[in-house]
């Protein structure tokens, strides 16, 4: 068993917007498979038939297989998919619906056990804040305030971080506050690949997006980036 988790936190794009097709390329390097079996989870928007068209056809043909796990599914169901996966793979939508269906059905847990496994995790916005302590989300539909996660990964993740005008500063006030642990930030295009609790590299499919470090020194809060991006 693994204990140390890897994830790929993605801010925004990819295949479920038709975008950044490097970046599943890239994602796929990290795999020691040349076909690997892909899992997708679409819960954070309520298993929208659209992105689960995108999935299948992002990775039809290049991959053993490719699967998509019900938002339905309890916690004995979704052990069963997970342990036949290299990667799994998590949509965009609403953190807070996505954190609280998961804690719900138990499938929180399963996620968590499967990761320390050695499965590689990875997810765009809602799917990339769902891993971490907290998040920065507007998924309650009063602005963007502080979200749970799962707690997979130590710290606080904010995404769309440079498209959005708001997020940064928010994300900021918020880790002035106390109300969010210092935490990373990743642009839409970006992708954080993390293992064991830390930045093992950033990569970029987009010109001048990247991802950073927030954190609150001396009562101040500073956003530094994270290092150079891999580009395509």
């Amino acid at each position: 068993m693994s204990l140390f988790p890897r994830l790929m936190a993605i801010g925004g794009g990819g295949f479920t917007h038709e975008a950044d097709p490097e970046m599943e390329d890239f994602l796929l390097t990290q795999l020691p498979v040349a076909r690997p079996r892909i899992g997708f989870i679409a819960t954070a928007s309520h298993d929208d038939p659209l992105k689960i068209a995108r999935f299948h056809q992002r990775f039809a043909g290049i991959c053993e297989s490719h699967t998509h796990l019900s938002m339905d599914a309890d916690a004995a169901q979704a052990w069963d998919w997970v342990k036949h996966l290299d990667l799994v793979y998590v949509g965009g939508g609403n953190t807070l619906y996505l954190v609280a269906q998961w804690r719900k059905q138990g499938i929180d847990k399963v996620m968590i056990a499967a990761a320390r496994r050695g499965v590689l995790m990875a997810g765009v916005s809602a799917g990339a804040n769902v891993w971490f302590s907290g998040s920065l989300s507007d998924s309650g539909g009063q602005g963007l305030a502080p979200a749970v996660g799962i707690d997979l990964m130590p710290g606080s993740c904010c995404a769309h971080y440079s498209s959005e005008p708001y997020r940064q500063p928010a994300f900021e006030a918020s880790i002035a506050l106390g109300t969010l642990p210092e935490g990373i930030a990743i642009d839409d295009g970006a992708a954080v690949l993390m293992e064991a609790g830390e930045v093992a590299s950033v990569y970029a499919a987009r010109p001048g997006a990247g991802a950073y470090r927030v954190r609150r020194r001396d009562g101040a809060v500073t956003s530094q980036p994270l290092r150079q991006p891999i580009r395509p």
